[in-house]
Parts: C-alpha cells; structure tokens; sequence
C-alpha cells in the first residue's frame, strides 16, 4: 500500500493553508506573517530586557536604517527591507553559522517562500541586486546594534563578527525607541503600521 505523501503545508490563523514546499502568493496574509514574525525571538531568546527582540521589531529596525542610509528609497525598496526576513514567520529565526552548516536547501525553501511574499504585495520576486546590498548592509548594522545592546557582545566583538556601522545611533531619532525590546502585541501593531505607511496595498 502506498504511503501518502507527507503534509507539507502549516494552517495560519487566518485559515490560509501555506504549502512550505510550493507556496501560493494567494496563501500569504500580512497578518498572518505580522502575528508569526511578532513571536519569533531574534538571538534564539538570548537578550536583556523584559520581552524577547522579536523578527518583526527587526524588521522594522532595518528598514529605518536602510531609509537613513539611502533617504530616497522609494517604496519598493522601503518593503524589500520591511519583509526581508518574512520567510521566518513560518521558518523561525535560524541564526547565521546553524543556516550555513544546514547548506542549500534551507535557502531554497526561504528563497521560494519569499518570492511568494513578495508577489502577494506587488513586488517583483526577485529583490533587485541594489536594494539586496543596502538590506544586508542595514541588516549587519541592526545585528551590530542588538548584539551590543541585548545580546552581551563587546562593541570589539561585535565589529568582528558584524562590521562597524555607518549609521550612528545619534543619527536616528527614533533609535531608543527601535531598540528597546517591544511587547508582542506592539511588534505586531507597528509591523503592521509600517507596512501601511508605506505601501498603497488594499488589504482584506
């Protein structure tokens, strides 16, 4: 007797059923990668304060640097960097040397799954190489900045491992704001409240 095929897709609570394998932009919601993104850690949990740095408070940490790195980005560019790490709301915050020991076929998976996101909103698939450069530089930065903040890195150790940044903390007056630790239902909310602001997506 033939063994069934294994599922492969996770239900959301918005009662989409997203197929991890072959997603469907159709299946993608923004609340639903909002609620997932808002209840992932950043650090694996391992920071101070009295909520966990979620993915999507990140998230939207690197889209304020990469709009003060580059202040004309446009719209595209603003949410290339608000999604960019969108396949985690399904996949987890896997942290850098566990994705590069686990090879290709993790990225594949995030790749295709973030192809689906951006089709769901209007964006080309494929980020444009530009915009993919000044997201990974924001990236680092962001990652620079919470190591040393939250996570018990040494600035020495942490331009090590992330670089120095170009963007000072100074320079951003929204900075204690972007890294203090939010509540889930506030990383939620702004998640949501800044994919808004800058997009002209009719939403359900």
């Amino acid at each position: 007797m033939a063994r069934a095929p294994q599922r492969a897709w996770q239900r959301m609570l918005s009662g989409r059923r997203l197929d991890l394998l072959d997603p469907s932009p159709l299946d993608v919601e923004l609340g639903d990668i909002a609620h997932g993104l808002a209840r992932v850690a950043r650090w694996n949990g391992q920071t101070n304060g009295d909520y966990a740095f979620s993915v999507a408070q990140h998230s939207v940490f690197v889209m304020h640097l990469a709009a003060a790195a580059k202040p004309d980005l446009d719209q595209n560019g603003r949410l290339y960097a608000l999604l960019h790490d969108a396949p985690e709301y399904v996949m987890g915050d896997i942290i850098s040397p566990l994705k590069a020991a686990m090879g290709g076929q993790y990225k594949d998976l995030e790749n295709r799954l973030l192809s689906a996101i951006h089709m769901r909103f209007s964006l080309p698939p494929k980020t444009p190489a530009a915009i993919t450069k000044l997201v990974k530089k924001a990236d680092k930065e962001a990652a620079y900045y919470e190591a040393v903040h939250l996570a018990g890195f040494d600035p020495e150790e942490a331009r090590k491992f992330f670089g120095e940044p170009t963007t000072a903390s100074f320079e951003m007056t929204n900075f204690e704001q972007l890294i203090r630790p939010w509540p889930i239902h506030v990383a939620h909310e702004n998640f949501v409240r800044e994919f808004k602001d800058i997009s002209n997506i009719e939403l359900n």
